[in-house]
């Protein structure tokens, strides 16, 4: 079987470290892009060095990104800063990240004329999003930043699809948990507090009273799509990326098992999320197949 090359920005990262572990096991080499901001070496420490180049770069800064897409087979766009409250601190170092970034990510692989680009994007554009489950149509409600800079990305992405015809797909992810979780709450906030919290034999912090719902994606049926997506001919869409299934705050706290403490609601966060993901159920033949129960279990035996 032909080896394929494979690009992960922010590949050292929760998401990315985890893609490389599924890529490699379907034989690529894989040259990981990460600046080890929120990314960590030792999430790639157990790859063979022929398997799995590691390059420590800056993609908002580094104009000669080319010369590591050379040759390569397939993009995967996930580098990116991602958390709400600090875009609000700081917007310019999100736009030069989140959207410059992208920018240069997008030109490199232009030249080297890939054969999929997959794009990291957020469901975050949808708000608070008034009907349930959304589906990729629904209205765009940017609340913050963070959401600005991440759809900027995203249009960026389909822009150069059509104009430049390349075979593009944006993801817009949900909340995403499993393995290797930044605890510090840069993605599904919850999990990740509820998870240093458990080991720490913590109460588990409840937001306002937990009944609100959110739609959690396990990592390996995140990245599980992202196979079975450049395998297919589709190109030039956006897909919802989660479960499909709404989990309020309480249950998740129940899996976990022991005192809870609830603290003040968040402004402007939404009462609840679900994905409509029948889109990429009909277009990929992909479905979701851990349960949050199951995904739970097995993040707190790790």
């Amino acid at each position: 079987m032909k080896i394929k090359k494979s690009i992960i920005t922010g590949g050292a990262g929760f998401i990315g470290s985890n893609l490389t572990d599924f890529l490699v096991k379907n034989n690529h080499n894989v040259i990981v892009l990460d600046n080890f901001i929120s990314g960590n070496k030792k999430n790639l420490s157990h790859h063979k060095k022929e398997n799995v180049r590691v390059i420590k770069t800056d993609i908002s800064k580094n104009e000669e990104l080319e010369r590591y897409f050379k040759g390569a087979d397939y993009v995967f766009h996930l580098a990116g800063l991602a958390e709400i409250i600090p875009s609000i601190k700081n917007p310019k170092k999100y736009f030069v990240n989140n959207v410059l970034g992208t920018l240069n990510v997008l030109e490199a692989a232009k030249k080297a004329k890939i054969k999929k680009f997959i794009y990291a994007a957020s469901s975050s554009c949808y708000g608070a999003a008034k009907k349930l489950p959304t589906s990729e149509k629904s209205k765009i409600d940017l609340k913050h930043p963070y959401a600005v800079t991440k759809f900027m990305g995203e249009e960026l992405v389909m822009k150069y699809a059509s104009i430049y015809n390349m075979p593009n797909i944006s993801f817009r992810f949900f909340n995403v948990y499993g393995p290797r979780l930044n605890t510090s709450g840069q993605y599904s906030a919850v999990m990740g507090n509820f998870l240093e919290q458990n080991k720490k034999n913590k109460p588990l912090t409840v937001v306002g009273d937990g009944k609100q719902t959110r739609d959690f994606i396990h990592v390996y049926d995140l990245v599980n799509a992202f196979l079975k997506t450049i395998k297919s001919r589709t190109v030039n869409e956006i897909f919802n990326l989660g479960s499909g299934k709404k989990t309020s705050i309480n249950d998740i706290a129940k899996i976990f098992g022991g005192t809870k403490k609830f603290i003040p609601k968040r402004p402007g966060e939404p009462k609840n999320s679900l994905a409509d993901i029948s889109k990429i159920k009909k277009k990929i033949n992909w479905k979701p197949k851990i349960s949050i129960e199951k995904g739970i279990k097995n993040l707190l035996n790790s």
